[in-house]
């Protein structure tokens, strides 16, 4: 759960609370917001860090055992939060940022990824072409510090002295969809698929022709190297990461 502000300095804050009485709250507006008796999945959006997680996944069953949600979900939690929330009622799905920009979730530092496949939770991911930059429009740092577009300020990969980089490698990647005669965001989304059938990338887009393009990835193969081709070239990223600057990004919680 997390609520936005912005500051008298005109920047913008997570305040984040995982207690079970805003569990509660928070569905309820929700509810409200959306006209509906229940939904289908509800996250967790963020751990705070404060509340065990414990109490939180249970204020969640007890919204389940209400008929007001369906199945529990939880978004940036480490893997002992995972196995911990998991104890308590099955987890259906893990939202992270996972991409080929983004790859922490099969870190053996955060062995999220392992940890979901172990219980078999489905993987859902946001930000699959890194914030837009694998989208292939992207081309220098005015493309991302136009007034209302914080990316160029907020993620490494778009700031000033980054950029040219990144583009450079975004470059990489379309000459391999070029060959394919795709576009480099469908390429990027293809490559996030064949990860395996636990994967769920959610692109995120206000234009109907990229929503056409993106479903369109789904009838795109990726050989085992091309697969290597794509990994091996983001490594020329610069870290792109915005969670990481956040505090909250593979969160833990305390003991019960």
């Amino acid at each position: 759960m997390r609520g936005t502000k912005v500051d008298a300095a005109g920047k913008m804050q997570l305040t984040i609370d995982s207690t079970p009485e805003y569990c509660h709250q928070a569905n309820q507006k929700s509810l409200g917001r959306l006209d509906l008796p229940y939904v289908d999945l509800y996250y967790v959006h963020r751990l705070d860090k404060v509340t065990p997680i414990e109490k939180t996944v249970q204020a969640m069953v007890e919204l389940k055992k209400a008929g007001k949600i369906k199945y529990i979900g939880l978004s940036e939690c480490s893997a002992d939060s995972l196995r911990r929330a998991y104890a308590v009622h099955p987890i259906t799905a893990v939202q992270v940022e996972y991409g080929p920009a983004c790859l922490e979730i099969e870190s053996p530092r955060t062995k999220l990824l392992e940890t979901c496949r172990e219980l078999g939770v489905a993987v859902v991911c946001y930000s699959p072409l890194g914030n837009g930059l694998l989208g292939g429009n992207i081309r220098s740092f005015a493309d991302v510090s136009r007034p209302g577009d914080p990316r160029g300020h907020f993620i490494p990969s778009m700031k000033a002295e980054n950029i040219d980089k990144s583009v450079a490698v975004v470059d990489q990647l379309a000459e391999i969809a070029k060959n394919k005669g795709i576009s480099v965001g469908q390429l990027c989304i293809a490559w996030l698929l064949a990860q395996g059938n636990d994967i769920f990338p959610i692109p995120g887009t206000t234009k109907i022709e990229r929503v056409e393009e993106n479903i369109g990835s789904m009838s795109v193969t990726v050989s085992d190297e091309e697969e290597k081709q794509v990994r091996e070239i983001v490594k020329g990223l610069p870290t792109s990461r915005f969670q990481a600057t956040t505090g909250f990004a593979f969160a833990d919680t305390p003991p019960l």
